[in-house]
């Protein structure tokens, strides 16, 4: 009889159909009008109850199927009770279905970290700029970033009334990513993508030594790698602290799963082990190819400017 699938490929088919729960909470919370916001630290850092109810769902769904692995999520949240109606315990078949890379066939509950960004792009949904949007579950295992799901509740939503929301991306670092055509930007343009409600002197003295065609201002880290991956942008540059564990993880494990490279603006990589702090406080720069052409360009003056 076939083994059980490896650890690994059920806890990405089941973040697979938590993140398609999670879509469903934020179109749903989104269309009966009240997002519920407040401002966590100001009016760029804003909590909406779809930030609030997809967490939950989440991180007790996951917590209740692999109890020994570690979750940590972006909103501080009281741990009572979840109602069962936030509860996803589905998996996605086909994901099952797929080989364990060999390096991670013995993984143990305890060993894996997941980072959670309930609701990446919020300023952005609040303001209706909602292809901006994205649900990030990340998965770590010995500090580094080894399987994600990125989800777009509003994919295609000005595609029409008939057009089927929502997609659902997911990748395994030695697998591939899914769910997506992977494309690259066009060969010889320089088209970076940043950030668009956190800019500074810094961000746009970093953009401009990088002497790029065209910048596309948007929001949310997980839209930021979809560029990317989509051959919209070919290089993805933040220089500012901005950034946190739960926004680059899944990301990251998207991107390096189809050859990409991400890391901060001094060029070193993320560690997702649970004890790390949360910022990344030295920015992010990140390409589908070529990173070496932009991390050459950074100006020192940037570097030295962005602490680890």
């Amino acid at each position: 009889s076939m083994a059980s699938p490896a650890l690994l490929m059920r806890v990405v088919a089941s973040a697979y159909s938590v993140a398609e729960k999670a879509a469903t909470i934020v179109r749903n919370v989104m269309s009966a009008g009240d997002l519920g916001q407040d401002e966590k630290a100001g009016p760029n850092d804003l909590q909406t109850k779809a930030d609030r109810l997809v967490q939950m769902s989440i991180c007790a769904s996951l917590a209740r199927k692999f109890p020994k692995v570690t979750i940590i999520g972006e909103e501080e949240l009281p741990t009572d009770d979840v109602t069962e109606d936030l509860i996803e315990d589905g998996h996605c078949e086909e994901i099952l279905k797929k080989p364990c890379p060999a390096q991670y066939t013995g993984i143990k509950e305890e060993e894996l970290v997941i980072w959670v960004d309930p609701l990446d792009g919020t300023k952005e949904y609040t303001e209706g700029l909602l292809d901006h949007v994205t649900v990030l579950i990340g998965i770590a295992y010995g500090g580094k970033a080894i399987a994600g799901v990125i989800n777009q509740p509003y994919y295609n939503y000005e595609a029409g009334a008939n057009a089927v929301l929502g997609r659902t991306i997911w990748g395994v670092l030695g697998m591939g990513a899914f769910g997506f055509q992977l494309t690259e930007a066009p060969a010889g343009k320089h088209i970076v993508v940043t950030t668009r409600s956190h800019s500074s002197a810094l961000v746009n003295e970093c953009i401009a030594a990088l002497n790029p065609d065209h910048v596309i201002r948007v929001g949310g880290a997980g839209n930021k790698i979809i560029q990317l991956i989509e051959g919209k942008a070919s290089a993805y540059v933040f220089a500012s602290p901005g950034c946190k564990k739960w926004d680059t993880c899944a990301p990251e494990a998207i991107l390096h799963a189809v050859g990409g490279k991400i890391t901060d603006i001094r060029g070193n990589s993320f560690q997702y082990n649970k004890e790390v702090k949360h910022m990344n406080s030295a920015g992010v720069l990140a390409t589908l190819r070529n990173y070496d052409y932009y991390a050459s360009r950074i100006p020192n003056t940037v570097k030295e400017s962005l602490v680890p």
